[in-house]
C-alpha cells in the first residue's frame, strides 16, 4: 500500500509540476514576441531587382493572404522613434532574436495547386546591392549598421525552401546593438494556360516584405577603471594615477564629462571649471581635478552621474567624496578637521563631520546610512538589469506558479484521502471476518 501510495503521489507531482512549468515558459515566450513587417508586402515587379513597390490589387495572385510573419523575441522593452522605427531595448542576459514563421505550403500557396514559390535563378536586389545570383526559393537579406555607420549585409539563399513547413518558426540571428534593415525577396509563379494539367508556360511576379528595427542596450552606466591598478572605480572615489572610461559595449549612450580644479581667489581656494565636453569609450584622464561624468540614455530617458577625483589634494578629494562646497570644507579644515583616506571629513574630536555623499554625522543613537548610492555601484549593475528583465513577467509567472502549487496540493490530498478510505474499508472487512490487518 505504501509503495502504491508513493507511486501515485510521485506521478501526480510530476504531472502538476510539468503543467506549471510549461505554463510559465509559454507565458514568458508569448510576452516577448513583437511582430514586424506584416503590412509591408508589395509587388516588386519582375526581373527588376525587386526595386518596385507596387501595392497589391484585387487581381494580384497574392491578394488577401500572407506567406508568413517575422517577429522579434527576448527583449526587455520596445519603443518607437519619431520616424516609426521600432527600438528593442536589451539588458544583461537578453538575446534579441529575429524569427520567421512560415504559414504557407510553398508548393500550394493559399490552397491553390497552380500557385507556388518559384526558384528565382537570376535574382538581384537593387536597394541592398545584392549582385545577380540564384536566389533559390526566396532570399532573406539582413543589413546591419553599427555605431560607426559601418554596414554589413548577410544573405540567406533558398530561405523559404529550407523553412518549407506550415509549422516552421525559424530563428535567424541574435542581434547586438545597431540598426537593422530586413527584406525577404521571393518569386511566385502560376501557369499562363492549363489544359487538362498541361502547363507549357508560366507567369512570374516578384514580391518583397521589408522592415527596419534597432537594438540598444537599456542601461545608462559608465565604468571608470584606475589606470594603474585596473580596478573599477565606483562613485565618489579617488585615484592618484587617472582613469579610463569603459562603456561595456553600450555604444549609443550620450556621455559628458566636466573637470574642475582649485584656483586661488580672494576668499581662498575656489572651484574653476576647466572643460565641460562630450566623452567617448576608451578616453583616459590623468590631469588633477574633479571629474563629473554624466551618462544619458536617449531611449529610456535615464541618467547616471559619477564623480571621480584624480590627484592627491585633500580638499578636492573631500569635495569629490562628500559633494560639499569647497568653502564649507575649507571652513571645517580651518577648525581643525582632517580629510580621511576615503574622502570623509573627521572633526578635531575624532567624530565624522561629513561622510561620503555629503551625509553629516548624527548622534550615535540614530540610524545613519552612509552607504553609497546603489545605482552608482558597479556591483549592482548586473542584478539591477536582471531584475528589470525578470519583473516584466513576475506577476503572471507568480500567479501561474501559485496555481501549479495548488494543483499539486489538491492532488496529494485527494490521493491520501482515497488511500485512507480504502485502508479503513479493508480493516473493517478483516475485523468482520475475524482476521487481523
Amino acid at each position: 500500500m505504501n509503495i502504491r501510495l508513493r507511486g501515485r503521489f510521485s506521478a501526480a507531482l510530476l504531472v502538476a509540476s510539468a503543467i506549471a512549468v510549461s505554463s510559465v515558459t509559454s507565458a514568458s515566450a508569448e510576452d516577448t514576441e513583437y511582430q514586424l513587417g506584416h503590412e509591408s508586402l508589395v509587388n516588386a515587379g519582375h526581373d527588376s531587382g525587386y526595386s518596385k513597390s507596387n501595392p497589391l490589387d484585387k487581381n494580384d495572385p497574392h491578394w488577401g493572404w500572407q506567406l508568413g510573419d517575422f517577429y522579434v523575441s527576448d527583449f526587455t522593452r520596445a519603443t518607437k522613434l519619431d520616424d516609426g522605427t521600432t527600438v528593442f531595448l536589451k539588458n544583461v542576459g537578453d538575446e534579441v532574436s529575429l524569427w520567421y514563421d512560415l504559414e504557407e505550403d510553398i508548393t500550394r500557396l493559399n490552397g491553390d495547386e497552380n500557385l507556388s514559390v518559384a526558384e528565382d535563378k537570376n535574382g538581384w536586389d537593387q536597394r541592398f546591392q545584392v549582385p545577380q545570383q540564384n536566389f533559390g526559393h526566396g532570399m532573406l537579406i539582413v543589413k546591419h549598421t553599427d555605431y560607426t555607420n559601418d554596414s554589413k549585409t548577410t544573405v540567406y539563399s533558398d530561405f523559404l525552401a529550407a523553412k518549407a513547413s506550415t509549422t516552421a518558426a525559424t530563428k535567424i540571428d541574435v542581434f547586438e546593438e545597431g540598426d537593422y534593415e530586413v527584406a525577404l525577396d521571393y518569386e511566385i509563379k502560376r501557369p499562363r494556360i492549363d489544359v487538362f494539367g498541361w502547363k507549357p508556360t508560366y507567369k512570374y511576379s516578384n514580391y518583397q516584405v521589408s522592415f527596419k528595427f534597432s537594438v540598444r542596450n537599456g542601461n545608462s552606466m559608465i565604468f571608470p577603471f584606475d589606470l594603474k591598478t585596473g580596478a573599477e572605480m565606483t562613485n565618489a572615489t579617488a585615484t592618484a594615477d587617472g582613469f579610463r572610461l569603459d562603456l561595456a559595449k553600450s555604444r549609443y549612450l550620450d556621455i559628458d564629462i566636466k573637470r574642475e580644479v582649485l584656483n586661488d581667489g580672494k576668499d581662498g581656494l575656489v572651484e574653476d571649471t576647466r572643460f565641460n565636453k562630450p566623452a567617448k569609450d576608451g578616453n583616459e584622464y590623468t590631469d588633477e581635478g574633479i571629474y563629473v561624468i554624466t551618462v544619458s540614455n536617449r531611449y529610456t530617458g535615464q541618467q547616471t552621474t559619477k564623480t571621480i577625483y584624480v590627484g592627491t589634494d585633500d580638499v578636492l578629494k573631500a569635495h569629490a567624496a562628500t559633494g560639499e562646497p569647497i568653502s564649507a570644507i575649507n571652513s571645517l579644515l580651518a577648525d581643525g578637521a582632517e580629510v580621511a583616506p576615503d574622502g570623509s571629513i573627521i572633526s578635531s574630536d575624532g567624530s565624522t563631520a561629513i561622510s561620503e555623499a555629503g551625509d553629516h554625522a548624527e548622534p550615535a543613537d540614530q540610524n545613519i546610512d552612509t552607504q553609497e548610492i546603489t545605482s552608482d555601484s558597479s556591483s549592482d549593475v548586473g542584478s539591477t538589469e536582471s531584475k528589470t528583465h525578470t519583473d516584466r513577467f513576475s506577476t503572471p509567472q507568480a500567479l501561474i506558479a501559485a496555481g501549479g502549487i495548488c494543483v499539486v496540493v489538491l492532488v496529494v490530498l485527494l490521493t491520501i484521502g482515497i488511500a485512507k478510505r480504502r485502508r479503513a474499508r479493508r480493516t473493517v472487512d478483516l475485523q468482520r471476518d475475524g482476521g487481523e490487518e
